[in-house]
């Protein structure tokens, strides 16, 4: 099957206000990711009013994230021999990655990282915490690489066993090789139950590439912020409780901590970087010193 380099989002933060769509913030009315004067209720019928680009972006990822394909992945990216980079050195080559489709903003990359660092940290999270939220989104350098979007972004789902129809769209699975085969479609697939999710391959993406860059070095639960914030099956629909062990379920409290400030902290006011840097300089220093392998 050739896999296409096909780029249907107008930016990856279109798959973000997506999901603001999908998961509005509590205690706020949906976010108006499409047309501003939808009435609420019609947000409720997710599928019929997604953009054309978004449904799009999701056939591709739902056809192509087979496990083959992440195991081809892993193998080629998780050898980390493409750049060495301090961490602020990676945010501001994160910057290459530039956003046109919003005519009101000129919010670079590392501009975003921070915001959500900064909110992390204006509600007195530990520092391990706030230094996750400013590097949960530099795995997205996989774009400078030039993957596809379908491969850097999206929620993640288990590769290896059935797809859930939790996950959105599941109706583009019918086009995955993996439908076509009976192991790999069953309940459990190649795993085992309670395996626990370090056993589980998940669709392929920014989470685990950044996890990959940095899990000798963060506390765990910071690491399961990193490489699970986009498993929206998982931790916001209850799916695959079968594949995960207890450790699983009790941090996945802390990726359900973190969810609101990956999804609702992005605004147009700009942060000061320049004032910023010697705090995140320090944080970094801290925890992830020197240059790093990606």
């Amino acid at each position: 099957m050739t896999v296409p380099n096909a780029q249907p989002l107008t930016s990856l933060d279109e798959w973000e206000d997506d999901l603001k769509v999908r998961y509005p913030e509590p205690g706020k009315p949906a976010f108006q990711a499409t047309d501003p004067n939808k009435k609420e209720e019609e947000f409720r019928n997710y599928a019929k009013n997604a953009r054309p680009s978004v449904r799009e972006f999701y056939r591709l990822n739902h056809t192509f994230q087979s496990y083959d394909f992440v195991k081809a992945k892993k193998a080629d990216f998780l050898q980390r021999n493409r750049r060495q980079m301090t961490v602020w050195e990676a945010a501001e080559y994160l910057n290459n990655l530039v956003d046109d489709s919003d005519p009101d903003t000129d919010m670079s990359q590392l501009e975003h990282l921070l915001q959500t660092a900064e909110q992390i940290r204006k509600d007195g999270k530990p520092r391990w915490f706030i230094l996750a939220g400013f590097i949960h989104d530099l795995g997205k350098i996989l774009c400078l690489y030039g993957e596809p979007q379908w491969a850097v972004v999206g929620d993640t789902f288990p590769v290896g066993c059935a797809f859930s129809d939790k996950i959105v769209f599941p109706e583009f699975f019918e086009a995955n090789p993996d439908r076509k085969n009976s192991k790999l479609s069953s309940k459990l697939g190649v795993y085992e139950e309670g395996c626990g999710l370090d056993k589980v391959d998940l669709s392929w993406g920014h989470d685990e590439y950044i996890y990959h860059v940095v899990k000798d070095r963060m506390p765990e639960e910071a690491l399961y912020m990193l490489r699970y914030h986009s498993f929206y099956p998982g931790h916001r629909e209850g799916e695959y409780d079968y594949l995960l062990n207890d450790q699983d379920r009790k941090m996945f409290d802390w990726v359900r901590a973190f969810n609101p400030y990956d999804l609702y902290t992005k605004s147009h006011e700009k942060p000061n970087v320049e004032k910023l840097k010697p705090f995140y300089m320090d944080l970094i220093e801290e925890y992830l010193p020197g240059k790093l392998s990606w």
